[in-house]
């Protein structure tokens, strides 16, 4: 491994810490304090944080932070395979780590770390994630480039589609979008409970929005 995989793979697992740990945080802090972040305030936290997170380590590593985005972006064709595991391993691995210290700061309250849970049928949970995750990718294939969110307005672009897709789909189903986010807090709180639909909807969803966009967006 070179020196400048190293530094990608690096920045992809400190940029995830940093989303789960300021995205999750924030769902803890508001169930540890009654409500007082409620959906907008925690929405608003993933939102920042990722803007934050494209503008510092988008330059590195691309600034996936998430491993059905990685996926998505070989499967259109700009990002080489071989990294996909790396990178994935990485932002699981970067995720993980934000849960441990988060369960460590928040020892003996009652928090599910901002775990996500479907909050009505597994279905609904399902085809909302799905579509979060398509317009996400979507948005995401539009401002990136080569399979590197950075630019101008990429930041901006991303991390508001992410606060908004948060703000409203975050009391039904966790809006999550990202499997290491929804995989990491569920792990160190001993439920995976439904974490299926937490991989196989964003991962099919940005799958899709990559492909969607590949379509409106060449030229006949």
């Amino acid at each position: 491994m070179n020196k400048e995989n190293l530094r990608k793979y690096l920045a992809e697992a400190i940029g995830t810490f940093c989303l789960v740990f300021a995205g999750t945080g924030a769902a803890a802090v508001n169930q540890a304090t009654g409500g007082q972040l409620g959906v907008v305030g925690v929405g608003l936290v993933f939102g920042l944080a990722v803007l934050a997170m494209i503008y510092t380590i988008g330059p590195v590593s691309g600034a996936h932070m998430n491993p059905a985005v990685t996926l998505a972006f070989a499967v259109a064709g700009r990002f080489q395979w071989k990294e996909t595991v790396p990178y994935m391993a990485a932002q699981i691995a970067g995720a993980i780590t934000a849960s441990l210290v988060l369960k460590i700061i928040f020892y003996g309250n009652a928090t599910h770390l901002g775990m996500t849970l479907p909050s009505g049928s597994w279905g609904q949970s399902f085809a909302l994630e799905f579509m979060l995750s398509f317009i996400l990718m979507f948005v995401v294939m539009g401002v990136s480039t080569d399979g590197r969110e950075e630019g101008i307005m990429a930041g901006v672009a991303i991390g508001s589609i992410i606060a908004l897709e948060a703000i409203f789909g975050g009391p039904i189903s966790g809006a999550s979008m990202n499997p290491a986010r929804s995989l990491a807090p569920a792990l160190v709180s001993g439920n995976l409970q439904f974490q299926w639909i937490y991989w196989i909807a964003p991962i099919f969803g940005s799958i899709s929005g990559a492909f969607v966009y590949a379509l409106v967006s060449t030229k006949i």
